[in-house]
């Protein structure tokens, strides 16, 4: 599928992955929607981009809020790519802590409800619209990409809910890429391994100390980029379907 002349909708399009990702399909010829809460973050990047970027401030758990997004997706052209980049803190809590005190409930679904209910809402919407459209030459009409983490596999201590969250969203990719079959759709999941972004609020250097060491080659923490990188070539490879990506440079989480 062709990124140029698509529209598109980036969850989390303001930071991190999610701004390297609008980087790149914006600077290939989409026409991109940041759809993120950071309003400010997102006009600024939008500005600096220029008229193929446009700004939707975005409640991923809200209905209403994510169908606005997908109608502004779609008055720039036809939305034929979705990429869920969204991020949120998660409770850091064990199951039951050193003092026998049961972790927080609430933290727990609200992990859940942003990460799993949020790309769930978003895929859902963005795929019924995708569907309107004309399918290419080999009958695909759009593209979704979820992101996932190393997490769902090798979850840390302490990364419960969270572990939980990105474990259900590669559960989803299968399924929704069978449901979607029909409409010429496809739904593909990236799980990065430990990237530098903006989320670990320390200069580069010391995080490249800290957690780059831990990854067995390249030695070092993910890029955004590389990870926008990937995303295009999926845009552009109508035949990956269904299926989970690791970006890792082959790093396994123990269990700390």
């Amino acid at each position: 599928m062709e990124i140029a002349g698509s529209a598109a909708i980036v969850t989390g399009g303001a930071g991190g992955l999610g701004e390297a990702t609008v980087r790149r399909l914006a600077g290939a010829g989409a026409r991109v929607v940041i759809a993120d809460l950071a309003e400010q973050k997102a006009k600024a990047l939008a500005d600096e981009l220029g008229p193929s970027v446009a700004v939707a401030v975005t409640d991923v758990t809200d209905e209403d809020s994510v169908q606005a997004a997908v109608d502004a997706a779609s008055e720039l052209g036809p939305l034929r790519i979705a990429v869920n980049a969204h991020g949120a803190p998660s409770s850091r809590q064990r199951v039951v802590n050193r003092e026998g005190k049961p972790a927080d409930f609430a933290g727990f679904k609200r992990t859940l409800e942003v990460y799993l209910a949020g790309t769930f809402n978003v895929l859902r919407l963005a795929a019924a619209r995708m569907g309107t459209g004309e399918p290419n030459e080999s009958g695909t009409r759009g593209v979704v990409v979820n992101t996932a983490s190393i997490a769902a596999f090798e979850g840390q201590i302490g990364q419960i809910d969270y572990a939980a969250a990105k474990s259900g969203v590669v559960g989803i990719g299968l399924v929704a890429a069978r449901d979607l079959s029909p409409l010429g759709i496809r739904v593909m999941t990236i799980a990065p391994g430990t990237f530098f972004t903006p989320a670990f609020r320390m200069d580069e250097q010391e995080a490249q100390e800290k957690w780059g060491k831990a990854v067995p080659f390249p030695k070092r923490m993910g890029r955004p980029a590389e990870y926008a990188h990937l995303v295009a070539s999926i845009v552009e490879n109508d035949y990956l379907n269904g299926e989970v990506i690791r970006l890792d440079g082959a790093q396994r989480f123990g269990p700390k």
